[in-house]
């Protein structure tokens, strides 16, 4: 896999094709506290192109199209997070998308483990490796380690979809997973918005 980094946008012709994988580090995973580091796209020919996101961030034109765009389809694992990241930095809600642990939940039911590296392992035969995960991503300069393992969160996302999507058809689940999809950049933005905590379909939930 090779790592392209850019600094504050992606590159001149970068063309995201019809699926474009994405993924995005922080300085932690609380909305409100930890700023955007980094954000990881790939189309599946081997390469990531990595953004680097300056504090205060400058505006990216062109990852925000890619993002906005309504004829290139979002490929996240764990969505609900990143989009909300990315709506935060931006303003830009992403649409349309796909999320691989949405869709792992409704066609693994078998199991609990849908992480990243779980799905690697059972549908590619693959082992990620997870260990820079909690690393420092606002360090003047990244190390190899951290490029690779950014690189490698969007590799494998278009494969995996492949699989997940063949096993939604086969448990007839595949409509119902569209559905959270298309809702799922706005329960990002009912993140950002502040009820993130709330159960807002509960007879019972607090205002």
């Amino acid at each position: 896999m090779r790592a392209m980094l850019h600094e504050d946008d992606l590159p001149d012709g970068f063309d995201p094709g019809r699926a474009v994988a994405v993924d995005c580090e922080t300085m932690g995973l609380r909305q409100f506290r930890d700023r955007l580091c980094l954000v990881q796209l790939s189309v599946g020919d081997g390469t990531a192109h990595l953004v680097r996101v300056a504090n205060p961030a400058r505006p990216a034109p062109r990852l925000e199209a890619v993002l906005s765009d309504g004829n290139v389809l979002k490929i996240f694992h764990f969505g609900r997070f990143d989009i909300a990241a990315l709506y935060r930095c931006y303003g830009v809600l992403a649409q349309p998308v796909y999320c691989t642990r949405i869709a792992s939940l409704f066609a693994r039911t078998y199991t609990n483990r849908h992480s990243l590296k779980h799905l690697c392992g059972e549908l590619l035969g693959l082992e990620l490796d997870k260990e820079e995960q909690s690393s420092d991503w606002r360090q003047p300069s990244l190390t190899d380690a951290q490029l690779q393992y950014a690189a490698a969160d969007v590799q494998h996302l278009h494969r995996i979809r492949e699989c997940l999507d063949a096993m939604l058809e086969r448990e007839g689940r595949r409509e119902l997973a569209a559905h959270c999809f298309e809702f799922l950049p706005w329960r990002a933005k009912i993140d950002v918005e502040g009820w993130g905590a709330t159960d807002i379909f509960s007879h019972g939930a607090a205002p």
